[in-house]
């Protein structure tokens, strides 16, 4: 090809295009239907700062803007009679074919790069990962360019440009809507043989291969795709402009079955080649932080995978998730291929599920349930189901990930599952026997069988787990590590055992509670429960005592610290970190995190809690290192791993329980809090110096149970109250580390930054913060008068007393009297001050709501009416620039001149 010729080609079906007002108004609509797109209240809802609407539509915004391109490339030149002459011009057919294509590549460059304003939008109202918006656009150029050449055959086909459009849209829409084929297949003839199929034909849509490149990819498989479309597009653009060559004529020979041939055979080889990409290649990750490539464990574990010992991945997801699992659904997916593409050794099946489809059944087969989803869309609760799950097997091991959360960690899941199918051999984990009912069982209290915690669940993902008599010496050898909670309940044999074990140094994760919340009966300061529960079902019957009545002496003794097993820790930080759940916390439910104040909040220095952001704790004890008598030799290293803000302090039993009736307790909502200035540690690690000689200990201690709850886990997948806490992320660092397992917790400790929309953020944080005092403000006052009430009764009573007219008989009478009435106005006069407060509450927070969604619609309506701007003001100068170069060419006399 002859650069010059093509260059002049170029240039004037380039500058035709702009030469007239219709090119402009396409490109204004292409940008302004793009803003739509991208900037609906779904962009808003899911607060993410990213063009994933966009993304949605874009495709389908193709087959408007495509076709307005090329409708005119050929036809015009039929429809004028300039074909023939351009044809007789020295010049080759190849030449001017990539001319006019060069061309409408670039008009539709030009009008992707007015759709930036897109970006400067989104740019403006949070703050998008750069990385993530050069593949985006780059998929969105790519996917036009291929498509451009679809359109260029349907413009070779007629000689008006009207039908030119429709015909440019039809055949775009082949590529379009393939998918769409799977969904009819499906109908067609649900459960046979075209399922294979259907999934073919999914592969081959433009949204499938455009995929990768929204979620920050540059694949191989997407580059092939689009070059291998754009390349049989020219080709057919390049036999029908040839036509007059091979059509035949009148003594001519007619090969239109051979090019036909030709086509078909060109296909093929490229569905081949697509194929082997499909299988190999590369996928080039440009998000900011990663999160498609793999760390060096990840890498490590996917080297050592032995080909005899092959590793199948099967993933069911949903097929269109609820709106927070979106992005989980993504990063599953990405990460899914790039397992496939670094192993040949691993193999990965998707499966796309339906609620109510085989798929479904499928999944529940290997344990993967359909969940319900609950999420809060303006201001209304709604419910959706979800799956998202995998299965991990090689040979007759299987790891079954049950559920994909929106705080798991993707790529530790995976590549521990991974490890754990693919070793023979698997680390063996015991947890001690308690009246906590850890592993489950039969509960005598009770005389119910109770499941086991989902923290074992958890566990059995990487470890052998087995429960552990502590009646019996416990074998040293047998276990790689030991989890022991509540010893406290232990008797005195047992705890005896349990200490012996100890003193080896075997690695043991010790949890022990002043008060469980999730079982208060518990408690160490209570006696061990009876069986059948109920008290005055068991008076007079013996219960086996609590060693050392739940102190558990022998072992604090051992680790060198200090547990009292009836004292209480408070700190307001969860209150101050949360304020919107004011009714749910109290001081006693404790948040250990950096924002309270206290920078060692978090062992930086230890793994176990170097990448945590904030644990909550119910009810927790603390522990601190005993001073060593003058003289004396250090044996044990004490490192703190959770310690509390300095606006805390600590409650005895007595002063926040109360003893209720039959036995039972209660806890007392508003203690005498005193505050001591000093942050509490509830955590620490407890191990020997390298002189200990004659006892060897591993130890991480935590004085709390509830931190392993299945709240916690349950909080963990669902997001629910948007708390984003590291319980999980804790327990396991603290196992996995006494395993030895290290790798495991930089892997789990990876997290994506959250890009959400900052602007709209801070111009709604004001009304948040509004409405928090708002609710403050309404709780104090109420408060406050109930206060007053009650001060009333106490003054009314104070006075019947002070009062020495009356005797001993009268002033009782009086008592009785003034306290009946005072109490039945307290209650009317409670009743209408907590009245009085909710609806203030509501109040607030629907005039928070009222604002939120006024800025929100404001920041829509800015994007949407600034995003055409730039390619108005471009036509209308270029406009003004014809219209004065038409004058010019005028001559004066001609002019019509107004008076």
């Amino acid at each position: 090809m002859r650069a010059h010729v093509v260059l002049a080609v170029f240039k004037r079906n380039f500058w035709s295009y702009f030469s007239g007002v219709i090119g402009y108004l396409f490109i204004v609509a292409f940008v302004f239907l793009g803003a739509f797109a991208a900037f609906q209240e779904k962009f808003f809802a899911n607060n993410v700062a990213s063009l994933e609407q966009l993304n949605e539509w874009f495709p389908q915004l193709l087959l408007f803007i495509v076709p307005a391109i090329t409708m005119s490339i050929w036809s015009e030149e039929r429809k004028l009679g300039t074909e023939e002459l351009l044809f007789t011009l020295p010049v080759s057919d190849l030449e001017v074919l990539m001319g006019k294509y060069l061309a409408v590549v670039s008009v539709y460059s030009v009008a992707l790069l007015f759709s930036l304003t897109n970006v400067i939008s989104l740019s403006w109202i949070g703050a998008p990962d750069p990385g993530l918006i050069f593949t985006t656009y780059l998929g969105y150029w790519l996917a036009g360019c291929a498509l451009l050449a679809a359109g260029m055959v349907a413009s070779q086909l007629t000689s008006n440009s009207t039908v030119a459009f429709v015909l440019g849209s039809a055949i775009c829409a082949i590529p379009v809507f393939a998918g769409r084929l799977s969904f009819l297949l499906a109908w067609l003839a649900p459960n046979s043989k075209f399922d294979a199929w259907g999934a073919a034909f999914e592969s081959l849509s433009l949204a499938s291969q455009f995929k990768p490149f929204g979620m920050g990819l540059i694949p191989s498989q997407g580059l092939f795709y689009f070059l291998s479309l754009t390349g049989l597009m020219l080709y057919m653009n390049y036999v029908l402009i040839g036509y007059r060559h091979w059509s035949g004529g009148v003594k001519g020979t007619d090969m239109g079955t051979q090019y036909f041939i030709r086509a078909v055979s060109l296909l093929v080889i490229l569905l081949g080649v697509g194929t082997v990409f499909a299988r190999g290649g590369f996928r080039s990750d440009f998000t900011s932080e990663r999160l498609y490539s793999f760390s060096r464990t990840t890498n490590e574990v996917l080297a050592n995978l032995k080909s005899d010992h092959p590793v199948t991945i099967q993933a069911f997801v949903s097929r269109t998730p609820p709106r927070d699992y979106v992005s989980v659904k993504s990063s599953l997916l990405g990460l899914l291929g790039q397992y496939a593409q670094a192993s040949s050794n691993v193999t990965i099946r998707i499966v796309e599920v339906d609620p109510s489809s085989k798929e479904a059944d499928e999944a529940k087969q290997f344990g993967i349930e359909t969940r319900d989803v609950q999420f809060e869309l303006e201001g209304s609760i709604r419910t959706e189901k979800v799956v998202m799950g995998a299965v991990i097997n090689s040979g007759s091991n299987e790891v079954v990930i049950s559920h994909f959360g929106q705080g798991t960690p993707i790529e530790y899941e995976i590549t521990r599952s991974i490890q754990t199918v693919a070793n023979e051999k698997r680390r063996t984990l015991g947890i001690v026997e308690s009246d906590a009912k850890v592993n489950g069982g039969f509960d005598m209290a009770t005389f119910r069988s109770s499941p086991e915690w989902r923290v074992v669940s958890e566990l059995k993902k990487s470890y052998n787990v087995e429960t552990v008599s502590p009646a019996q010496p416990i074998d040293e050898s047998k276990y790689d590590v030991l989890i022991s909670v509540l010893p406290s309940s232990l008797g005195m044999n047992e705890l005896h055992n349990l200490v012996e074990y100890v003193k080896k140094g075997k690695p043991t994760l010790i949890l022990d509670d002043p008060l469980p919340a999730s079982n208060p009966s518990l408690a160490p300061r209570l006696p061990k429960p009876r069986a059948g529960g109920n008290p005055m079902m068991n008076m007079g019957q013996q219960s086996e005592p609590k060693a050392y009545g739940g102190k558990t002496t022998p072992l604090v003794d051992l680790l060198g610290i200090q547990w009292n097993y009836d004292e209480i820790i408070w700190d307001d930080t969860s209150l101050y970190l949360h304020p919107e759940y004011e009714k749910l916390l109290r001081e006693e439910i404790i948040s250990i995190s950096p924002k309270s104040g206290n920078a060692a909040a978090f062992n930086r220095d230890n793994a176990v809690t170097r990448g945590l952001q904030e644990v909550m704790l119910f009810f927790s004890g603390a522990i601190k290192e005993r001073e060593l008598a003058k003289g004396a030799e250090k044996k044990l290293e004490f490192q703190p791993l959770l310690i509390t803000g300095k606006q805390s302090g600590i409650l005895q039993w007595d002063d926040l329980v109360k003893n209720g009736m039959f036995g039972g307790i209660s806890i007392d909502q508003n203690p005498v809090r005193v505050m001591d200035g000093y942050g509490h540690i509830l955590s620490a690690q407890i191990t020997s110096t390298k002189d200990a000689k004659d006892t060897k200990v591993n130890v991480i201690y935590v004085a709390d149970t509830d931190i392993i709850g299945d709240f916690f886990f349950h909080l963990r997948e669902t997001k629910q109250f948007k708390l984003d806490l590291d319980n999980v992320t804790f327990i396991l660092n603290a196992v996995d580390s006494l395993a030895g397992d290290m790798a495991t917790l930089d892997l789990r400790n990876r997290r994506p930054r959250h890009r959400t929309l900052t602007s709209v953020e801070h111009q709604t944080s004001k009304y948040v913060e509004e409405a928090n005092n708002e609710r403050k403000d309404a709780a104090e006052v109420a408060k406050q008068a109930l206060k007053d009430a009650k001060k009333r009764l106490a003054d009314k009573v104070e006075k019947i007393k002070a009062d020495e007219s009356l005797d001993e008989d009268s002033k009782m009478q009086q008592l009785l009297i003034a306290q009946t009435e005072e109490s039945r106005r307290l209650e009317v006069e409670e009743a209408n001050i907590n009245q009085a407060k909710d609806a203030k509450i509501d109040e607030s927070k629907t005039k928070m709501d009222r604002l939120t969604r006024q800025v929100k619609d404001r920041y829509y309506t800015v994007a949407l009416l600034a995003s055409p701007i730039p390619a108005i003001l471009l036509g209308m100068f270029v406009l003004m620039i014809r219209l004065q170069n038409e004058q010019k060419d005028i001559a004066p006399n001609r002019r019509v001149v107004s008076r």
